[in-house]
């Protein structure tokens, strides 16, 4: 069984002040996810909506949310005291390298270098992991999914909680879904979900050296090129094309058929309506991108020109 508390117990341990009704808890979850018995947080104002809509039984937070039907647990950090109540729920778990007594390994699948294959996990006839492949506990892989040498799915999502006395990292406790017919490359990284499912739909491909952050959604038969960074929390969309090293910030949506040229620079959400096509940093429409990348090199004489009409120095403003 796992742990249980009181919300007054678990405001004591936490360092906050429960007002409202007690009652027990026994987990913690997202606002529009938590349902009774569980604890959320808010820290960010422009969720309060959620949180007056959340089916938990308390939220961690500054000050009390007119509207919300629970009771909360106030302090001044509601981020870094959610991640000591993720703690009480979640204490750190260390995994032993090797096959595990209690593992059930067919003797045809094959198991390459440096596996580590917990209790109760089963590897079927025909399976293959590659050498050093990292699959942390929780998480689930689909039917003829190919998983490449080094990649690692299920480490911990990038979160951290500033203090004064420097950063105190945030437990991350979801796990994550690969697909059927997903193929991952060579040393990609896909971070479990702080807290629910990253996932990665059906049939999606992902090539080498790609950082997919905690709670992303990939959506079915979308490809990604090397060496691209999605931050923690985007959707991505289905049949959605991403060119090598691009860079996609959090919190974002990419819909559905989207194609993003390479190096391209993802600050806000991106759709098919305007244009598929998106190139540049920022992302723009992929036309107006080539028209500037071919407009670039004529800028210094375009500068004098203007100079000139103006009554200025060209030179000025040139080294």
């Amino acid at each position: 069984m796992g742990s249980r508390f009181l919300l007054s117990e678990l405001a004591g341990k936490i360092g906050a002040r429960l007002q409202g009704p007690d009652a027990e808890v026994t987990g913690v979850a997202a606002l529009d996810e938590a349902g009774p018995g569980q604890v959320t947080f808010l820290s960010n104002p422009q969720y309060a909506r959620k949180a007056r809509e959340t089916k938990a039984s308390a939220i961690i937070v500054k000050e009390a949310i007119p509207g919300a039907g629970c009771a909360f647990l106030l302090t001044p950090d509601p981020y870094f005291a959610f991640a000591c109540a993720v703690e009480q729920f979640h204490p750190p778990v260390r995994l032993a390298a090797g096959v595990s007594a209690q593992a059930s390994v067919h003797p045809d699948a094959v198991l390459g270098k440096e596996i580590h294959v917990g209790p109760f996990a089963v590897v079927s006839e025909g399976a293959v992991l590659g050498d050093r492949v990292t699959l942390y506990e929780g998480v689930r892989v689909g039917k003829r999914a190919i998983l490449h040498a080094g990649c690692v799915i299920g480490s911990d999502g990038f979160g951290f909680a500033p203090t004064p006395q420097g950063y105190r990292k945030i437990p991350q406790v979801g796990t994550v879904e690969i697909g059927d017919d997903v193929e991952i490359g060579a040393n990609t990284t896909i971070d479990r979900a702080a807290l629910g499912v990253t996932r990665i739909g059906p049939g999606t491909k992902l090539d080498n050296l790609i950082q997919v952050g905690h709670n992303v959604q990939i959506g079915r038969d979308t490809v990604i090129a090397a060496l691209v960074g999605i931050a923690g929390s985007c959707r991505i969309g289905n049949r959605v094309m991403i060119g090598g090293q691009s860079g996609l910030a959090g919190h974002l949506e990419v819909g559905d058929g989207v194609v993003l040229g390479a190096k391209s620079g993802v600050a806000v959400s991106l759709s098919a309506d305007e244009t598929r096509a998106w190139s540049g940093v920022p992302a723009m429409p992929h036309r107006t991108w080539l028209k500037m990348v071919t407009l670039l090199p004529r800028l210094p004489e375009l500068f004098r020109r203007v100079m000139r009409l103006e009554g200025g120095n060209p030179g000025e403003g040139e080294e």
